[in-house]
């Protein structure tokens, strides 16, 4: 499902669904960095600012207990919008994207800084954010929080009940279980703790389970089976969770290098280039998520989430932005891609040597 609409997206938010869209990826209006009219249709910064809550209220709402909201911002006024946002979700570790150019270059005029009375802003920042509560009672949902409390607590109940029952039966006590296990008798109950309680409970090692059938002659149950039957389990729950996928191989800290979009007939004037939207894509949704832009522009977001089978809903208010967005989106939806993405740029690593 490819959606894209010429609405005003707060009206259009107001008439979703809740808890319907798995990740917001969105890239709203900065307030005065731009001439354009969409960036300058607030009185002051406090009208700004009270059009991110409302904003804010309606990404709450539709967001699903487990999803991730992207928000870009200028350096100028990030701290105000995060704090807005910061009284609705739990904020991350918000991400800086340091900006090159197709050179690998900044992008700063070097040769025109006298002027300047503060430091030039090269980069923009990313405001990476979940629900309160997103592992468990997130949004305070009934299902997906009996849900959670379930898998995390009581669906290994089987598991910890056998190890329990046979712990039972095999006459030995709490210390001498951790004796068995390798642990001192002074340990503070390492492996007991984390074998029989229900609140810090995760399945035993091979060689601490087969010490203990060795020591008892019980847990005669085959570890294999438990093993399969934990991980089945796991499973389960991770695919509750909020989605986070990142390896060494891609930018996974909170500084982000990619170069930006450069000039071409029809260019977006805050286009974001598709490697960054791919990584944020890629990263917190899983195959055929749902994702929402509600200021799809240049439809970068959209394209993003074609490439890597995600479904997308975009709402793009100015008639040229958004015929250009759609016929951007359907060009890529009418040619898939036969290649996985190439791994976006990790930023380098200085160093400073103290005998310099």
């Amino acid at each position: 499902m490819i959606e894209l609409h010429n609405v005003e997206c707060l009206e259009f938010m107001r008439g979703m669904d809740a808890n319907s869209v798995d990740a917001i990826v969105t890239d709203p209006p900065y307030f005065g960095v731009k001439d354009d009219d969409w960036d300058n249709q607030w009185k002051n910064a406090e009208h700004f600012i009270a059009w991110i809550v409302e904003l804010s209220e309606q990404w709450q709402r539709i967001l699903k207990p487990n999803g991730s909201l992207y928000c870009f911002a200028s350096p100028r006024m990030a701290a105000r919008v995060e704090v807005k946002i910061a009284e609705r979700f739990n904020i991350l570790p918000t991400i800086v994207w340091m900006k090159q150019d197709a050179a690998g270059n900044g992008i700063s005029n070097r040769s025109d800084i006298t002027g300047l009375r503060s430091f030039f802003p090269q980069s923009e920042r990313i405001i990476f954010a979940e629900h309160y509560g997103a592992d468990n009672i997130a949004k305070g949902e009934a299902g997906y929080t009996a849900k959670c409390d379930q898998l995390r607590g009581f669906v290994f109940e089987p598991l910890r009940a056998y190890l329990v029952d046979e712990f039972n039966r095999s006459g030995i006590d709490k210390i001498q279980f951790n004796v068995i296990c390798g642990f001192s008798a002074s340990a503070g109950g390492m492996a007991s703790r984390h074998y029989l309680s229900q609140s810090q409970w995760c399945l035993p090692t091979f060689e601490h389970y087969h010490k203990l059938r060795e020591a008892t002659g019980r847990f005669q149950r085959p570890y294999e089976d438990l093993r399969r039957e934990y991980e089945d389990l796991r499973r389960e729950y991770e695919d509750l969770r909020r989605p986070f996928n990142v390896t060494a191989d891609v930018p996974y800290t909170d500084v982000w290098t990619f170069k930006t979009v450069q000039a071409y007939e029809g260019k977006h004037v805050c286009e974001k280039p598709l490697a960054l939207m791919e990584h944020i894509i890629l990263a917190s949704t899983r195959p055929n998520a749902l994702v929402f832009d509600p200021f799809t522009g240049s439809g970068s977001t959209g394209v993003a989430a074609v490439l890597n089978g995600r479904r997308f809903i975009g709402c793009e208010k100015d008639a040229k932005h958004y015929q250009n967005a759609l016929r951007r989106i359907r060009k890529y939806q009418s040619q898939p891609r036969m290649f996985a993405p190439e791994p976006p740029p990790k930023p380098e690593q200085l160093s400073i040597d103290p005998a310099a």
